[in-house]
């Protein structure tokens, strides 16, 4: 199994405690989601991240196909980073870490992501093809919504 990394750094306008107002909040992310990801929250306890917290979610990536993604949130250290796998969905692997360091223009935020497609071969070819560029664009668009949310005050 191939192991793809994509990670983005962005810096952000804002305090800590905001920021982590924010991404600690699941809510939020459909706020910086592509439209286009059909991204929607089925079953969720309506609390703060916390480790052990499960996500459940549909996604239609590809055509429009609706597809069950099934998150865990296994790690949290309060304004400091979280972690989320996937534990049922369209990877083979997904490791999330989220990172905030406070600086002195407010915050640096890095998303490191490591995953797998099933199929093996087929699945290779199916990043390069359209996974890969899919999840550059998702993460272009964070970062447009999150510079829209704190860097244009």
């Amino acid at each position: 199994m191939k192991v793809y990394k994509k990670e983005t750094v962005q810096h952000i306008n804002a305090s800590i405690e905001e920021c982590w107002a924010f991404f600690s909040s699941p809510r939020n992310l459909q706020k910086i989601t592509p439209q286009t990801m059909g991204f929607q929250i089925t079953d969720f306890d309506g609390k703060n991240m916390y480790a052990g917290q499960i996500i459940q979610y549909k996604v239609s990536p590809f055509l429009g196909i609706k597809l069950p993604w099934v998150t865990e949130i296994t790690m949290v250290k309060e304004q400091s980073y979280f972690v989320d796998i996937q534990l049922f969905g369209p990877y083979a692997l997904w490791h999330h870490k989220h990172f905030f360091e406070p600086t002195e223009n407010g915050v640096k935020m890095t998303d490191l992501v490591h995953y797998a497609l099933p199929l093996g071969f087929i699945g290779r070819i199916v990043n390069a093809l359209i996974v890969k560029n899919k999840l550059k664009g998702i993460f272009e668009y964070r970062v447009k919504k999150v510079n829209e949310i704190f860097n244009s005050k």
